[in-house]
């Protein structure tokens, strides 16, 4: 509790101070502000996370996991609609990038770091085989309906769907989500639930009063707000930047993409070195499935009432990486036990996936 109480001094300043960086207008064609910006917006972000956090050791597990997986999905939602709203046909496919490099991020990176730094440290970590089944089951399916049936149906040509494909797409979501998130909460808990040593001990740490509990959620809503704007904001500087070194446009969605996962994926290494892997794997595969299952449907369902053009489909290139990625972390955790072995593979396929976006 200690150690939460003092989080609290620069988990509360600096949302506060960054909404009056924003609103103060001096971001504007200011590279020294812009920059200060950038370091509050990760500042925020692990701020956000954090109080999500605090959130969640109150309500306990595995709905702590899904919070935070929530809570980083709604920035992930809020950037991409504002920036389609606003940049109309020219954002078309950032939503699909966004998620696309979400995907691969947590997939290859967290997951891969979390897999080889437990192992470095404790050799083979274990966790329920069947929490990892049923995750993979999930990604696999909605992975399938938005980014790789877009490319192949026929109704529409290039990598759309078409209204009634649309709706089913969205209805196909969020019926696999809802099925996930009872899995996890209801019907298969167990599975989802830590039960090392590791887990009991970290648990016994905090206490979160009625106070922090509250501070927690209108910090996280003021953090939230904050970093959908400051994202929004420089996004086109960091566009820009990219594109006067002759880089992608689509390393943007990267960058968002790691900036928004960043205290994720810090708190779920920090659990694989806590020896608490199940929570890892939680927050890594929680996430992915959040971030395509919600976040999809969310632009889909503005797309279809605001006539916005989205652009859904993968190239084969991307299709065949996903493929990788998922196939290797299936094999990975299939066995309900790990080494670092698996997290070197991991890791290597997601220095591929960035090189190859770079040098395609």
């Amino acid at each position: 509790m200690k150690k939460i109480r003092k989080l609290y001094p620069w988990t509360t300043t600096v949302p506060i101070l960054t909404c009056l960086l924003f609103f103060s207008g001096l971001l504007d064609n200011n590279i020294a502000w812009q920059l200060l910006a950038g370091l509050f917006l990760l500042l925020c972000v692990m701020s956000a996370v954090h109080h999500a956090e605090i959130i969640a050791h109150r309500v306990g597990e595995p709905y702590g996991t899904i919070i935070l997986a929530v809570s980083v999905t709604v920035i992930e939602v809020s950037i991409i609609i504002s920036l389609m709203l606003t940049g109309g046909e020219k954002y078309s496919s950032f939503a699909r990038d966004t998620v696309y490099a979400a995907v691969m991020l947590i997939l290859n990176g967290i997951v891969g770091l979390c897999l080889f730094i437990g192992g470095r440290k404790f050799h083979t970590q274990t966790f329920s085989s069947h929490s990892v089944k049923i995750s993979l089951v999930s990604l696999v399916s909605i992975v399938a309906f938005t980014m790789i049936l877009p490319s192949f149906t026929k109704s529409h040509a290039g990598p759309y769907y078409t209204e009634a494909q649309l709706l089913f797409e969205i209805f196909a979501c969020i019926v696999i989500y809802i099925a996930f998130i009872a899995a996890q909460t209801v019907r298969h808990r167990e599975y989802f639930i830590a039960t090392d040593i590791g887990v009991i001990k970290h648990e016994k740490k905090h206490v979160i009063s009625n106070l922090s509990l509250f501070i927690s959620l209108v910090f996280l809503f003021i953090s939230l707000l904050i970093v959908v704007l400051l994202a929004k904001s420089l996004s086109h500087p960091i566009e820009q930047i990219l594109v006067s070194h002759g880089l992608p446009k689509s390393l943007v969605g990267i960058i968002i993409a790691a900036v928004i996962l960043l205290p994720e994926g810090i708190a779920a290494i920090s659990a694989a070195r806590n020896n608490m892997l199940q929570t890892s794997l939680n927050l890594s595969l929680g996430s992915a499935i959040a971030s395509i299952g919600l976040t999809i449907p969310a632009i889909s369902l503005i797309s279809y009432f605001y006539d916005i053009p989205i652009v859904l489909g993968l190239d084969i290139l991307p299709i065949i990486f996903l493929g990788i990625s998922i196939f290797t972390v299936m094999l990975s955790l299939i066995g309900g036990r790990s080494n670092a072995v698996y997290g070197v593979v991991l890791l290597v396929n997601l220095v591929a996936y960035i090189f190859l976006t770079i040098y395609p």
